[in-house]
């Protein structure tokens, strides 16, 4: 009976860790964009992150002219305006799940900077 028991907990931590070994599919996958701003939210007054309300289209290798509509935290010195062609990233299988691109790395053979000058 204890042999049956330790075989039932056994089996079943092998079922909650299965997937987490497990390869499957492209999970995590992202596809890059544009989105052309079609909406915003006003500009508030007030400096730092604030919300804004964005609507657009989103074109991509995988979607061509996909309507989206999110609300986000944006720092107002950055604020976008209507009709502004900006790079985001989406999941291919559902491009309402998207985000705007981070920005672009230096090339890794690119020289480093100089040394700043010793006052």
């Amino acid at each position: 009976m204890e042999f049956f028991l330790v075989l039932l907990l056994v089996g079943g931590l092998v079922l909650l860790l299965a997937p987490r070994f497990r390869k499957g599919g492209p999970r995590g996958e992202r596809a890059q964009g544009t989105l052309l701003i079609t909406g915003i939210s006003p500009k508030p007054d007030e400096v730092g992150e604030q919300f804004v309300t964005i609507s657009g289209v989103i074109t991509g290798p995988t979607v061509n002219e996909h309507h989206v509509y999110a609300r986000m935290a944006i720092d107002v010195s950055q604020w976008p305006s209507m009709g502004d062609l900006i790079p985001v990233v989406y999941s291919p299988k559902n491009p309402d799940n998207w985000n705007f691109a981070p920005p672009e790395a230096p090339p890794m053979d690119a020289p480093p900077p100089p040394p700043p000058p010793y006052s």
